[in-house]
């Protein structure tokens, strides 16, 4: 296993990829219904072709089930030998989704890497490749874990300049943590219960009062596997759910429709941008609403999502702002807006710490 200092360099034909691990050093405990941490393993990647490099991340939360190990090993077994240009895009990506399943962080971190090269291959961000306009971003939430009262409130302090703000609950502090955060700001809240909530009666009484406290929706309010539950939930709660852990890829949208109101896209559960943005467009034709998260992560994976900003209802985008050590230099978050820089590719470029 290499160090968080060393690059492993793989050279595939015209490409060479290097990668190594590297550790994010929370600025808080990260508490949700059923874990705290206080770093998330994540491992960064550099994709070269014809000399110009893109940028890559693979960020790795307990549920999702990976490792640094596990995504080096599938990173040792890609070939890209067989591809002439980055531009085959929709080949590369296809070939290494098929390498094994479920992976996805893994195949994330390629996939972001190889649309950051593509843009600076094309000497335009992504997004303007896409045709979005980046003053469409809807303004980032910023998260509030679970803790205690005290420390709730100095944590809504530190975000005082956010428009909306994402609280964690799903344990028996809800109402607790809700009325600490009431009592010192009225910013709209989205409420991320991480399949807390098991009983769908309690479940639409906490829907409905959270929606008196001026809760805008419900993300994952029930575990994944009680679909009857929340379609049952969905059509009676004032205000909506979104799939979190109950949607991975874009395979998953359509039986979603009728159980929750929308969805939360993350690369890093769905293999990166390119089927990101297939979700967001096959969500909208079902009727459903959007919303683009992110795990903890660097300015490269953070980055990377924002360039489909445009496209979304909601963004909960400040993985890279949860953090000590980020190594990137990309988007930026001013007075809770996004602010994608005018760069090609997802807009990054290495701060001096990045060696």
């Amino acid at each position: 296993m290499p160090t968080q200092q060393d690059w492993i360099a793989k050279k595939m034909g015209k490409f060479t990829l290097r990668f190594k691990p590297y550790t994010l050093e929370m600025k808080h405990v990260f508490t949700v219904a059923s874990f705290s941490r206080t770093t998330t393993p994540v491992v960064l990647i550099e994709l070269e072709y014809d000399g110009v490099v893109g940028y890559g991340e693979a960020s790795m939360p307990p549920y999702l089930g990976e490792s640094q190990e596990s995504v080096i090993n599938f990173l040792n077994r890609i070939d890209l030998s067989p591809f002439s240009s980055p531009f085959e895009t929709e080949e590369i990506l296809h070939s290494i989704d098929n390498i094994q399943e479920k992976n996805t962080a893994a195949k994330a971190c390629i996939d972001i890497a190889i649309h950051d090269l593509l843009g600076k291959l094309m000497a335009q961000p992504f997004y303007k490749i896409w045709g979005l306009n980046p003053d469409l971003i809807p303004p980032t939430s910023f998260t509030i874990g679970m803790d205690t009262e005290e420390i709730i409130r100095k944590k809504v302090a530190e975000a005082d300049q956010f428009k909306i703000l994402k609280v964690k609950l799903g344990l028996d502090t809800d109402k607790m943590i809700i009325n600490t955060i009431r009592s010192i700001t009225n910013v709209p809240l989205c409420a991320d219960v991480n399949q807390g909530w098991k009983n769908k009666e309690q479940a639409l009484e906490m829907a409905n009062w959270l929606a008196e406290r001026h809760v805008v929706f419900l993300e994952q309010p029930m575990p994944k596997e009680q679909i009857d539950d929340m379609a049952w939930l969905t059509e009676r709660s004032p205000i909506p759910t979104i799939a979190d852990e109950g949607c991975q890829r874009y395979r998953d949208v359509v039986g979603l429709k009728d159980v929750y109101t929308g969805i939360n896209i993350k690369l890093m559960k769905c293999t990166g941008m390119r089927e990101a943005k297939k979700m967001a467009e096959l969500a909208r034709i079902l009727d459903m609403k959007v919303m683009l998260g992110c795990m903890t992560e660097t300015s490269c994976a953070i980055s990377a999502a924002a360039q489909l900003g445009p496209l979304v209802d909601w963004a909960d985008l400040d993985g890279a702002l949860l953090i000590n050590n980020d190594i990137y230099d990309g988007m930026k978050v001013v007075d809770g807006e996004c602010q994608l820089p005018d760069r090609p590719g997802i807009g990054i470029h290495p701060l001096l710490t990045n060696t």
